[in-house]
């Protein structure tokens, strides 16, 4: 588990520079609202990092690639929403850096992902 654990890491620093780069690129350059910037980084990321947790962390060889990755997107939209609900509570009542309280909120939601992954997904 550990070893899948450390993979699945790696998978999500990718996911960090596609969540980051969108979310900076809509949020700053396109001056959409940040929770919506926010979520597009994040499904965007949760959708790479399917693909690639399917093929190196977990070595998946389920032939239901559909049901699979629906159940994938539902555990990461329930990340989703406790991202933003992280989000909220340390940016907008905490009033601390936006992109250091997304980055707390990514480290929570990493354990969140991993396990019921690991457990339910794949």
């Amino acid at each position: 588990m550990l070893a899948q654990f450390l993979k699945f890491c790696v998978v999500g620093a990718t996911g960090v520079i596609i969540d980051f780069g969108l979310t900076y690129l809509l949020k700053e350059k396109l001056r959409l609202n940040k929770y919506l910037s926010n979520s597009t980084g994040f499904v965007c990321a949760a959708s790479s990092n399917y693909i690639f947790n399917r093929i190196w962390t977990f070595h998946s060889e389920n032939p239901d690639i559909a049901g699979q990755y629906l159940m994938f997107i539902g555990f990461s939209l329930i990340g989703l929403a406790l991202n933003n609900g992280i989000i909220y509570l340390l940016h907008g009542r905490g009033k601390l850096n936006f992109y250091f309280s997304k980055l707390m909120a990514m480290a929570v939601v990493t354990f969140w992902n991993f396990f019921m992954n690991y457990f339910f997904t794949f």
